[in-house]
């Protein structure tokens, strides 16, 4: 039995829900004696229909992925190959694990029990929602998981969260400690990257250090406005002024605009063997501080201004 549908989920601009076009073309039942009516049919079509966009737009049901698939994360990571265009799903794994991505072992299990219990799907979700309306922003996949508790860095750091994002995509990393305002940062800092992205038009590859400072510290800019400064990045007071003004002489002003392409760019943004840690981060966030002492800067205009406006009357 075959079914053809068209569904057009249109912007409803009382409730800013559903602003894309979705097309469900064909489904084919595999089991047609288990569907013997049209309603029978119907109804199995809109399940297949929610579960399809489910994986495309919104949090992804990664939980059932970590149920079925928590000891093989590269089978976990095959899922993710269109998304990422990419098909060796280890490539995709090793990626992820860089910022924080679990490992299969007896503690990061234990955490991600905890993560379900806890319903951090639905808050996320809660989040994203506020947010994609009060930012007009892009409907995306949020995918959901486990952080690596084992990790030296995040054990070190006492941190209970990371996250990527991208132009159409975003990764939460999370720990079943995760305060409930810390959450609220985290998609605060990372959905702002999604919007600044999308309305820049500029490859993220392409994007020069001081593209990549400003990205930072704008996000942590937004989380200050909406969850307060206590909930802010540790890294946005990492250095004094003076610090800050004596490194950017030493390590940055002068590589500004070398590229995501060249090793160099991470090695600032992130610190490295010779660079303070996360100095690109900290200084990004003191240039957006000092330019928001003399200029306004409006939610919308952070997503439209573009890097170098924000270092035209810098004092470094």
């Amino acid at each position: 039995m075959q079914l053809l549908l068209f569904v057009n989920m249109r912007n409803d601009k009382r409730t800013g829900k559903f602003p894309f076009s979705f097309f469900c073309e064909k489904f084919t039942m595999t089991n047609s004696s288990n569907c013997r009516t049209k309603q029978q049919l119907i109804s199995y079509t809109t399940h297949r229909i929610l579960q399809v966009w489910r994986d495309s737009i919104g949090i992804v049901d990664t939980e059932k992925w970590l149920r079925d698939d928590f000891d093989k994360p590269i089978k976990i990571c095959a899922r993710l190959q269109k998304q990422f265009d990419e098909t060796n799903p280890r490539a995709i794994y090793e990626y992820l694990l860089r910022f924080g991505m679990y490992k299969p072992n007896r503690r990061n299990r234990e955490s991600y029990k905890k993560l379900a219990d806890a319903n951090f799907y639905k808050q996320v979700e809660d989040y994203y929602q506020k947010l994609k309306k009060r930012w007009q922003g892009p409907d995306i996949p949020i995918y959901i998981f486990p952080l690596d508790c084992g990790s030296h860095y995040f054990r070190k750091e006492g941190k209970n969260k990371s996250g990527v994002s991208f132009k159409d995509k975003m990764f939460l990393f999370l720990s079943p400690q995760l305060d409930e305002r810390e959450l609220e940062a985290l998609m605060v800092h990372e959905y702002h990257h999604v919007c600044r992205i999308n309305i820049q038009r500029k490859k993220v590859i392409d994007y020069s250090l001081l593209d990549s400072m400003i990205l930072e510290g704008l996000a942590e800019s937004a989380v200050e406005k909406i969850c307060g400064p206590e909930w802010q990045a540790d890294w946005c007071s990492y250095y004094s002024e003076d610090e800050l003004s004596f490194y950017w002489k030493e390590h940055l002003s002068e590589d500004l605009t070398v590229t995501k392409r060249d090793p160099l760019h991470d090695k600032l943004l992130y610190g490295s063997r010779g660079v303070p840690t996360l100095l690109g981060y900290a200084a990004g966030y003191h240039i957006i501080k000092q330019f928001k002492r003399t200029q306004k800067l409006t939610e919308k205009a952070s997503f439209r201004y573009p890097s170098e406006k924000f270092t035209i009357d810098l004092e470094l």
